[in-house]
């Protein structure tokens, strides 16, 4: 195995091994000896977590997990290198940690990286509507929106380019065989759209959104409760996974968290937040929001309605997106989950909630 010993802030280590899926321990316990030399093989425990829609995710701890020492070890989807930026990936790791949002990245290997485990529980989805909840969640993605970028060219929002590139995936894989192994597939591929129509839908997506002068700032993108760790002890939350982290449009990270409040194994859009909620929920961000930024933290009645209007219009390009990541995902991934159904679920209410979302107006 050949480490990379060049290590700087700019520059993780890099462990020259691929960690075999199936059987991973002898691999893991590989890569622990370059990263805790002192832990000896005998005593060391391995626990599966929940299992991601793309990824493997495996602990590794010597005595308590609350209380150790615990290195997470997470193991890439298969053909997940198509869509998503792995270099991105790191830099916003370390960028995250840097301000004391997120945990320490050990290092990468060949098909994964290792990184600090982030004590606390992963929450449930109907916690979401909970005040004391919801209220960490909108001060914390206020406090990472603040974080300016390494750099004084002007920065792009991710969407377009990020959702241009799974359409031209979905578009040069259209005849390829299906991959996806589950049992009770319950949409055919002709009930979902074309590429024709995708492709239309797109365009007037961003025709509309980019009338709309959303802040590009730094965005999590992919807020759903199991990328959420709330601590109890210390009353915090912390958000983990930046597989699609990066810099984009405000309106845009919180339109697609409050499209999570619909849940992934059973999509149910009746537990989308309510205007009440949305509008708490908001008031709580921008007073974050400013603060972290170095403004007053004074938030007006105008303000929370301009940002309302803003993420319903946004929450549209969130399902769009997500919609075509899980048709791709249906032609791609080896996991036992209904990808096609996902796709349909966040592609009707996207359809169905279009029209009425570009009507709204701020007066």
């Amino acid at each position: 195995m050949n480490v990379d010993l060049l290590r700087s802030e700019e520059k993780l280590l890099h462990v020259d091994l691929h960690v075999d899926e199936h059987e991973p321990q002898k691999d893991i316990l590989d890569l622990l000896s370059r990263l805790r030399p002192q832990w000896k093989a005998q005593d060391i425990q391995l626990k599966t977590f929940t299992e991601g829609l793309t990824n493997q995710l495996i602990g590794c701890y010597v005595g308590s997990l609350q209380e150790s020492d615990c290195v997470l070890v997470r193991l890439y989807g298969k053909m997940t290198e198509l869509y998503i930026n792995r270099n991105r990936e790191v830099e916003m790791f370390q960028l995250l940690h840097a301000h004391g949002c997120g945990p320490e990245i050990y290092c990468s290997f060949n098909n994964g990286i290792c990184y600090e485990f982030v004590q606390g529980k992963v929450l449930d989805d109907e916690v979401l509507h909970q005040p004391s909840i919801y209220r960490l969640i909108a001060v914390e993605m206020g406090r990472i929106h603040s974080i300016q970028p390494n750099t004084d060219r002007p920065v792009e929002p991710l969407l377009w380019k990020d959702m241009s590139h799974l359409l031209t995936l979905l578009q040069s894989s259209e005849h390829q065989p299906q991959q996806q192994p589950c049992a009770q597939r319950s949409i055919t591929v002709e009930e979902l759209p074309n590429i024709e129509t995708l492709s239309a839908e797109m365009e007037s997506l961003k025709r509309h959104l980019s009338q709309i002068h959303s802040p590009t700032v730094l965005c999590h993108n992919d807020l759903l409760t199991k990328n959420i760790i709330y601590n109890e002890a210390e009353g915090t939350v912390k958000f983990i996974d930046y597989e699609y982290a990066g810099y984009n449009y405000q309106a845009f990270d919180i339109g697609n968290h409050f499209n999570e409040f619909a849940g992934v194994n059973e999509v149910n859009f009746g537990q989308y937040p309510s205007q009440e909620l949305q509008r708490e929920w908001l008031e709580a961000y921008l007073e974050s929001f400013k603060v972290s930024a170095g403004s007053e933290a004074t938030v007006t009645e105008a303000e929370v309605t301009q940002l309302y209007v803003q993420v319903c219009k946004f929450s549209l390009a969130s399902n769009f997106f997500w919609g075509l990541w899980a048709i791709l995902q249906s032609r791609f991934s080896s996991i036992d989950f209904d990808f096609q159904r996902y796709a349909m679920a966040r592609l009707n209410f996207y359809f169905e909630k279009k029209e009425e979302y570009f009507m709204l107006t701020i007066i």
